[in-house]
């Protein structure tokens, strides 16, 4: 049974940074990536970041680049969400989610694109 734990979510105050932690366990095999999407009140989810298992190719939504940086320890079977400069729009639940194969690329994957979804970890920045 594949599981997906977030964990490093907590209250820090802007320009502070933050990583978030992502378990990943029970794939059968390598070709499987990760994504890590957030949600704020009264706001759809949104997708942040994603990282391939099998050759750790990244993607960023234009939103992120330059200030989250997504890097996978396949040792430990985790992948990390390093957010810098926090800002109070950044507040919000944090979830690690998994797909089958390489990241999406070209498409804006919905919740039920992904094959499995970890419970979130909230992330609450003060200003």
């Amino acid at each position: 049974e594949v599981q997906l734990q977030a964990s490093g979510g907590g209250l820090v105050q802007a320009g502070e940074s933050l990583r978030l932690s992502c378990a990943a366990s029970g794939f059968t095999d390598d070709d499987y990536a990760i994504d890590w999407f957030r949600q704020a009140p009264g706001k759809e989810r949104e997708r942040l970041s994603c990282i391939s298992r099998s050759d750790g190719s990244t993607y960023y939504a234009d939103s992120v680049k330059g200030r989250f940086t997504i890097s996978g320890d396949n040792a430990k079977n985790t992948v990390h969400l390093q957010i810098h400069s926090l800002k109070p729009e950044d507040t919000a639940v944090y979830y690690c989610a998994a797909e089958w194969g390489p990241c999406y690329t070209d498409y804006d994957p919905r919740y039920d694109d992904m094959d499995y979804w970890g419970k979130g970890t909230q992330v609450t920045v003060s200003s």
